[in-house]
């Protein structure tokens, strides 16, 4: 197997695990409050978006996710 495709399917199978993980911290979603509902949907937007920018980026990812939660805390004020 060459190493570019070695590192896609890593990134995509990282990027899988991560929405998984995401999607089970929601498990508590009906004790959460308006504003925290919108920090964890603007992170976990902004996770995506940012691995889809940077081509899978490890910084790209938690760099969105750290932004896009701060601006989700901020709308769900």
């Amino acid at each position: 197997m060459k190493p570019a495709i070695k590192a896609t399917r890593i990134r995509k199978a990282c990027a899988l695990a991560l929405l998984a993980f995401t999607m089970t911290g929601c498990s508590t979603w009906d004790g959460m409050s308006h504003r925290q509902k919108a920090t964890v949907t603007g992170a976990g937007v902004g996770g995506v978006a940012g691995a889809v920018i940077t081509n899978g980026g490890v910084l790209g990812t938690v760099g969105g996710a750290a932004i896009g939660g701060v601006i989700g805390n901020q709308v769900g004020k």
